[in-house]
């Protein structure tokens, strides 16, 4: 792995380190302020407001998080930074807010969540403008391929991984294709390991993440299948002390 050491050492919190949504709430800044503290890495999802500022939300909808109508790229920045999220004072957050707060003190995975390749036009260098000047371990990550194609393209100075889940050979080809761009490492369904697509990328050096764990079953079965989790709804430290 070599130089991706840093993507593998420690568990990633799913969307932050929240606690499924019953006080702190996924990727927000009080979550992202709680991996710190525990030392976890960070798993984050960005969404283009309307005037094309990278916000740190999930969802296309803001009907989950924020109990309102609407898609997140009709609202501008400002707009979005104005929303509770689950109705506690944690606002939509910016990236540029998200890195001021994280100030590399622990890696950050950040998944861009794309719509289509016209309507994504430009995403890919407004992240990387976002991330310009950033002091800390980075990477890039997406489930669709025309962000990770136009990642490569834009000479991407941080990592880039595949973001992906299928058992069928079908599933294997559409991943091989995007491999084949020269990325970095995969996110794969944990539940879908193992399978024949990620052993031979495992063979090649490429390390592998898995998403999403949620008790000590399918922590093992990472361990065994893969090089590191990205979890939520457990704390690892605990796990580690109770299983030794």
């Amino acid at each position: 792995m070599g130089k991706l050491d840093w993507l593998t050492e420690r568990p990633i919190a799913h969307r932050g380190y929240h606690d499924m949504n019953k006080s702190v709430w996924e990727n927000t800044l009080s979550a992202f302020a709680r991996a710190i503290e525990a030392g976890f890495a960070i798993e984050c999802d960005i969404q283009l407001s309307a005037d094309s500022v990278p916000m740190v939300f999930h969802d296309h909808e803001l009907q989950r998080l924020c109990g309102i109508n609407g898609e997140v790229r009709e609202r501008t920045a400002a707009e979005l930074g104005m929303l509770s999220i689950g109705g506690t004072s944690d606002r939509i957050p910016t990236l540029k807010q998200m890195l001021a707060l994280v100030k590399g003190q622990v890696p950050l995975v950040i998944e861009l969540k794309g719509i289509g390749a016209v309507e994504d036009e430009g995403y890919v260098d407004d992240v990387l403008d976002a991330l310009e000047g950033y002091q800390g371990h980075v990477a890039l990550m997406s489930f669709d391929h025309w962000l990770l194609k136009a990642l490569k393209e834009a000479d991407c100075p941080y990592p880039v991984g595949l973001t992906a889940e299928g058992a069928k050979p079908e599933d294997f080809f559409t991943h091989d294709e995007a491999m084949a761009w020269g990325l970095d490492f995969i996110s794969y369904a944990a539940a879908h390991l193992p399978n024949s697509f990620i052993t031979a990328q495992r063979q090649r050096g490429i390390p592998v993440i898995t998403w999403t764990v949620r008790d000590e079953i399918m922590r093992a079965h990472t361990y065994t299948y893969a090089e590191q989790m990205t979890f939520e709804g457990f704390d690892p430290r605990e796990s580690q002390t109770a299983t030794a």
